[in-house]
């Protein structure tokens, strides 16, 4: 199905977007090679020149687009199955929805994007969300699979745009609740190291590295005790200032505190979880605050998940009590 030559603006919507994205997002069903090679060859211009795949446009730019051969997209079967029962499962785990954005309260144990033995994750039930012109919801960060808790997606290109830019500037609000090892003795701290990654026989980690490392990056988290039960276990409010792979899991760890059922971090020798919790990764992104990209503020909570209502109601816990790392500073 070949199509014409175009002269499409740049609406406000998509400015910031890059030249090969503009592009797929025209035509969803365009290959990446393809994309490529008509920038490259200077057939797609921006007001009149040459470009480059990875330059950003400006709202009011014109972009000529060559003829172009597409294949038909490929409508999804309506009414089917395991589509309407993702569609279903999505509806279940939403805390908040508008025309931009979209909070999820992601499950321990799911996945947020595909990879090695990964077939189910969240990344990829988001295609049952593709709207008309074939766009789909996209991710803006990340949580562990074993994190539970507030998950942002952006629904619009402008708001993958806007939200990208908040969490490179470090403007997104985020709180998680743990459960640790012990009683630290600082009620309220802050932790500062570098961190990089250790690749191991059958897994990788974050160790703690020193400045000016190959592949160190810096690492802030603070954090406050927000409730104990008795001498071996306390639940502390979390605040990442920065966002690295596994911060806050090798921070606890650092400083002799690793959060209950960490497979990778629980540094601690002959400590016995305690009758009736679970084994499992008792970490929650609790909370996330960032400003709307069209103005206002997104603030959305994610309740506790199964397994620590669980081991908050053994321990007799009470979800409801002020959270102390409110009063941390941003940096």
């Amino acid at each position: 199905m070949p199509t014409s030559v175009q002269n499409v603006p740049v609406t406000p919507d998509e400015a910031g977007m890059r030249v090969d994205r503009f592009l797929e997002a025209k035509f969803p069903g365009l290959s990446f090679s393809h994309i490529q090679r008509v920038i490259r060859k200077g057939e797609l211009r921006v007001n009149g020149k040459r470009t480059q795949p990875k330059n950003r446009l400006e709202a009011g730019q014109t972009v000529r687009i060559p003829p172009l051969r597409l294949d038909a997209p490929k409508a999804r079967a309506p009414g089917n199955e395991a589509d309407e029962k993702t569609r279903a499962f999505l509806k279940s785990i939403t805390l908040y929805e508008d025309d931009d954005v979209l909070v999820f309260n992601k499950p321990m144990g799911l996945a947020v994007q595909g990879g090695s033995g990964t077939t189910r994750h969240l990344d990829g039930m988001l295609e049952v969300l593709r709207d008309a012109h074939g766009q789909r919801p996209r991710l803006v960060h990340r949580l562990d699979k074993d994190t539970a808790g507030c998950l942002l997606v952006a629904k619009t290109r402008f708001a993958a745009a806007a939200l990208a830019k908040t969490f490179r500037s470090r403007s997104a609000r985020k709180v998680y609740w743990a459960l640790v090892a012990g009683l630290p003795k600082v009620q309220q701290g802050r932790v500062s190291t570098f961190l990089a990654k250790e690749e191991r026989e059958d897994e990788s980690i974050m160790r703690i590295a020193r400045h000016g490392e190959k592949g160190a990056s810096h690492a802030v988290t603070y954090y406050a005790v927000v409730e104990t039960s008795g001498p071996l276990l306390a639940w502390l409010s979390l605040k990442p200032v920065t966002g690295r792979t596994h911060q806050l899991r090798a921070h606890m760890s650092h400083i002799g505190h690793p959060i209950v059922g960490d497979p990778k971090y629980f540094s601690i020798e002959n400590w016995e979880l305690p009758g009736g919790m679970q084994n499992k990764l008792h970490l929650l992104a609790r909370r996330i605050v960032v400003p709307h990209p069209r103005g206002g503020a997104i603030d959305a909570s994610a309740p506790l998940p199964p397994h620590m209502q669980q081991s908050w109601n053994l321990l007799r816990l009470d979800a409801t009590r002020y959270d102390p790392i409110e009063e941390a500073p941003a940096e």
